[in-house]
């Protein structure tokens, strides 16, 4: 009795359940796909010309999505996603299946099965994250639309690549949905907080007053202007109501 006291506290901000609804809204998860990971990782991103010179890189948090497509564990589908926050027509797809797995097994002699590709995927993507001096990703972008990125391990002595994943750029139609989704999803999220920022201040103002006069005058001016935007809220439901 007392967790259910606790899930239904009106104290609670957000309950994760508040924005399930909104993410299932992501047309990355169209024909039964859906998201093993997702979180943004550096990596380096570099021009490359058709005689195959580089450009100098830059080191940009790009977002990456990683989803399946199966039943369980037994994955018909890979598709790897690389967004970006700073560029939102920034958006490259691979999308790997059994066959595709084999070419790039024999290609760069690799020791895994399909199965386990998922395992790698986001062990190289993690690592990237979190000793990013030993294991470099480094996305070379070709003017054509289509690109690879390469999974790095620095040893000091030298540089082993350990993984490469051929991209394509996103269509039009795909990133205009992306483009559309991500900032609806923002705005309903928002939304969605300021509103249950509302319902807490009028609770504070009902049970302590003096409690909410000294929240107020002790934070900081984004948190006031959060609290004037969440009163103006509450103010138009009432009046909505």
């Amino acid at each position: 009795m007392q967790s259910s006291r606790q899930t239904e506290d009106p104290m609670n901000v957000l309950n994760p359940s508040d924005f399930a609804v909104i993410d299932e809204m992501d047309p990355s998860l169209v024909d039964g796909f859906r998201v093993c990971y997702d979180r943004e990782v550096p990596i380096e991103l570099r021009l490359q010309d058709s005689e195959g010179a580089d450009e100098m890189g830059t080191l940009e948090n790009i977002k990456v999505k990683i989803l399946v497509n199966g039943d369980g564990t037994r994955y018909s589908q890979i598709r790897f996603e690389l967004t970006s926050e700073t560029d939102l027509f920034f958006h490259y797809i691979a999308t790997i299946d059994e066959l595709k797995f084999k070419r790039m097994r024999d290609e760069q002699k690799l020791s895994i099965d399909y199965q386990n590709l998922i395992t790698l995927l986001i062990k190289l993507c993690n690592n990237c994250s979190k000793d990013p001096h030993a294991y470099i990703g480094v996305l070379y972008l070709e003017r054509e639309g289509a690109s690879h990125l390469d999974f790095i391990q620095n040893m000091e002595y030298k540089f082993v690549e350990l993984l490469s994943v051929h991209f394509a750029a996103a269509n039009e139609e795909v990133v205009r949905q992306s483009i559309a989704f991500r900032y609806n999803s923002v705005k309903a999220k928002m939304l969605l907080m300021q509103n249950r920022m509302a319902e807490i201040i009028s609770i504070i103002k009902l049970k302590n007053p003096s409690l909410l006069l000294q929240i107020q005058k002790n934070s900081n001016p984004n948190m006031s202007v959060l609290g004037r935007t969440s009163q103006q809220s509450l103010n138009n439901s009432k009046l909505g109501r």
